[in-house]
């Protein structure tokens, strides 16, 4: 599981992808739902390491690699 601890660190999440740790958010709320619909939720961002589209995981599918 990674923390705020490790942000800008190599990490993998568990389908295998390798990226950057961008940030851990821990009272995350996704934007592009309604608002009545959404749930605060431990949030790790991630980027390709060579640039590219972040994308999402819960921090405990995530650890550095």
């Amino acid at each position: 599981m990674v923390t705020s601890a490790d942000i800008g660190q190599r990490v993998e999440d568990r389908t295998g992808r390798v990226g950057i740790l961008r940030d851990v958010i821990l009272d995350y709320e996704d934007p592009a739902q309604f608002p009545s619909e959404r749930q605060k939720r431990p949030t790790a961002f991630l980027r390709p390491e060579g640039g590219g589209r972040e994308w999402l995981a819960p921090p405990e599918s995530v650890n550095r690699a």
